[in-house]
Formats: structure tokens, C-alpha cells, sequence
């Protein structure tokens, strides 16, 4: 495609201008991308700015504003698809981590006359008529006002909700990395890298006494308040792993008066701490419900996922809990009986002890229960467990 050119007027069918020129800086785009870097980085050096992921995100930025220029060109600018979102963000980005407009615009100036020099470059190689590469290099101008355009808007959004307190900022940034943002994190003054724990917290007196554990613990802590709510994310990090039953330990010395606390399982590096606080997350409307001041995610992992699926949570309610209503005394009878039942492992003679009672009432009372269920016990057993507990 790179040798390909414009054919001339009687000379058999005629190939776009714009089809040529944009195969033949195809053929380049190695070279296309590496210029262009090279007149950015100029600019202003990328490494200079502390968060570790601005040089991955810049370089992303820049690989598809080339890539979005080639693919306008080919179209035409007037069918020219949405500003790529990944330019957007790199705008966010810049804001954030404190890089001028002014900077941002020099880069895309530069970026726009270096794409012109090598399109004319291709059609003076290519035998493109002046007045076609006028026409080509005035869409690209007009590409490049939009660009631009974006781009400021995105930048000046983002630097006006900039949060102003350094309690608004560190908020900020936990949300953008909870959600999987690139961003810079060296404002935390916490280690990412290292092993973590996530504790979700409500009530008052939350933040003290999670500096309180961390102390107790000798872990450094991450904590952030949900907006202006009571409920707190936390985080206990430490260059080793902190097993839940010391923290909740601890916890329980600690006596929490008034405030429940939810654990996820521990987690290593930054996909880990993302994944224990959402363990957390998950946990704390159990506790709350549980009436449990402290309650590992570990414990309650099925309950907590049910509580987040309306579908299985009513559907357990129908199948399980609404036919028991039906029995004795509301259905006391048979809870009391299938909850002996379960912790006796499934022993009748045991449940019968631990009831008072003879093995035979145990037998008719499960044979009522299945009745009242309409299905034998012996397919429905885990089911129907998980739902007694969803009951408590």
C-alpha cells in the first residue's frame, strides 16, 4: 500500500487521495508514533511527574490520537467518529496530577504540525495535486481545532472539581483508584504495593477507633469517610499479611460501642485491596442487620451475596421461609427444629437431644416441614440452611 499513488486522468480508475495517504502513513506509524513522542516529550518531560502511571496513560493518549487522525483522514472529517475516550481521560489525568493546559495544548499543537509534515511529505512521494493535500491538510487543522476543543473542556472540568481540603483529595483518590483509574496515588502516604486489609466502619466514634487498631496492630492505615456520611473505608497495611482473626481480636477488646465494623479477606497489591474492600463493602449491611458490631466477610460470605441479589434473596424468602409460616406457632416450631437439625449435622438422635425430645417427634416434625415445602428435605438441605440464616 506504501508505493501506492494517486493515478492520473486517463490513466484507468482513480484511487482516493486520502485512501493513498493515509496506507502509505500506515506504513509508517512505527516512525509517526516515535516522532511524535519525541516532540512531546520535549515539550515537557512525562517523567518528571510523580504519579507512576501518567507515562503509560500519556503514551496510550498519544498512540490513539495518531491512531484517530489516520482513521479521519481515510473518512473524511466531516464523518470523523467520537473523540476516543481514552484522550478524554489522559485530559483528566493531566488536570489531576497538575499539568497546565498551557502544556497540554503545546503538546497537541506540536502533535497536529508534526502529522501535517509527514501527510505532505507522503503526497509530494505520492503525486497528490496541490489542491488535494490543501483540502486533506485543512481537515486535519479542523481535526486538530476539535481535538483541542475536547480536550480543554475535559481538562477545565476536572481542574474546577478538583477537591480543595486534603480530606477531599485523599477521598477523591481512593474513589478513582476503587474504579480502576490510573492515577497518582503518592498523596496517600500509603504503600499499594504491600499486603492489605479493608475494614468497612459506621457509626460514631469510627475514626478514632480505627486509630485505635491500627495502632494496636502496628499497621499503617488508610481511612476515608463515604461523603458526609457516618461509614468509613479503611485500609491496615504492612509489608506482611494481617490475619482477619487478629484484627477482629482486637476489635472485640477494643469493645466498639456503637459501631460496626465488617472485614474483607486479606489482599496483596493494589488488585488486592480493591478486592477486600469490596469483601468489606459487602459485609457491612450484614453486620448491621446481624445486629454484630464486628463480622468477618469470610463468615458471612453467602449471606453477603445474596444480600446484593434481590432475585435469590425473595426467591428463598418463597421457596423456604413463607411455607414454614404456615406450620405451628408460625412456623417456630419447624425453624427451631431445622436450625437443631443443621447444627447437629443432620443427626436425628442429636437434634433430639439438644431439643428434648424423643427421635420420632424429630422424624414427624421434618416429615410436617417437608409437607409444608412441598419437596423432601434431602435435595433442598443447603438451600434451605442458607435461608434459615437469611432468616436471622
Amino acid at each position: 500500500m506504501g508505493k501506492a499513488r494517486v493515478q492520473r486522468r486517463g490513466s484507468g480508475s482513480r484511487v482516493e487521495p486520502r485512501a493513498v495517504l493515509a496506507g502509505r502513513l500506515r506504513d509508517r506509524l512505527p516512525e509517526l508514533r516515535s516522532a511524535v513522542a519525541t516532540r512531546v516529550y520535549a515539550i515537557a518531560d512525562p517523567h518528571e511527574v510523580s504519579d507512576p502511571a501518567y507515562l503509560e496513560g500519556l503514551n496510550a493518549a498519544l498512540a490513539a490520537a495518531v491512531d484517530y487522525r489516520l482513521a479521519v483522514l481515510e473518512v473524511g472529517e466531516r464523518r470523523a467518529p467520537a473523540v476516543p475516550e481514552v484522550l478524554l481521560a489522559q485530559a483528566r489525568l493531566d488536570a489531576r496530577d497538575g499539568v497546565a493546559l498551557e502544556t497540554v495544548l503545546r503538546r497537541y499543537f506540536a502533535g497536529n504540525s508534526l502529522v501535517g509534515d509527514f501527510l505532505a511529505e507522503e503526497a509530494e512521494r505520492a503525486e497528490v495535486p496541490s489542491s488535494e493535500l490543501r483540502r486533506l491538510l485543512a481537515e486535519q487543522a479542523t481535526l486538530g481545532d476539535r481535538l483541542i476543543e475536547a480536550v480543554s473542556a475535559e481538562h477545565a472540568r476536572e481542574s474546577a472539581s478538583r477537591p480543595s481540603s486534603a480530606a477531599e483529595r485523599r477521598r477523591e483518590l481512593v474513589k478513582s483508584l476503587l474504579a480502576g483509574e490510573l492515577v497518582d496515588h503518592s498523596e496517600l502516604g500509603y504503600d499499594l504495593d504491600g499486603h492489605h486489609l479493608a475494614l468497612m466502619v459506621r457509626g460514631q466514634g469510627a475514626e478514632n477507633l480505627m486509630r485505635a487498631l491500627a495502632g494496636r496492630l502496628d499497621r499503617r492505615l488508610l481511612i476515608v469517610q463515604r461523603e458526609e456520611e457516618p461509614r468509613w473505608a479503611c485500609w491496615l497495611g504492612g509489608r506482611e499479611s494481617l490475619a482477619p482473626a487478629d484484627a477482629v481480636a482486637a476489635l472485640r477488646d477494643l469493645a466498639p460501642g456503637g459501631v460496626f465494623v465488617a472485614l474483607g479477606e486479606p489482599g496483596e497489591e493494589l488488585a488486592g485491596w480493591r478486592f477486600s474492600h469490596r469483601q468489606a463493602k459487602a459485609a457491612l449491611p450484614v453486620a448491621e442487620r446481624r445486629g454484630e458490631p464486628v463480622l468477618r466477610y469470610g463468615d458471612v460470605a453467602v449471606l453477603a451475596a445474596i444480600g446484593r441479589d434481590d432475585l435469590l434473596e425473595t426467591s428463598l424468602r418463597r421457596l423456604y421461609l413463607e411455607p414454614l409460616e404456615r406450620g405451628r406457632e408460625g412456623g417456630k416450631v419447624a425453624r427451631e427444629t431445622l436450625r437443631a437439625y443443621f447444627e447437629a449435622e443432620r443427626n436425628v438422635s442429636s437434634t433430639a437431644a439438644a431439643l428434648g425430645v424423643d427421635r420420632r417427634t424429630v422424624r414427624n416434625r421434618i416429615g410436617a416441614i417437608e409437607e409444608l415445602l412441598g419437596r423432601p428435605l434431602r435435595g433442598s438441605l443447603a438451600d434451605l440452611e442458607i435461608a434459615l440464616r437469611l432468616d436471622e
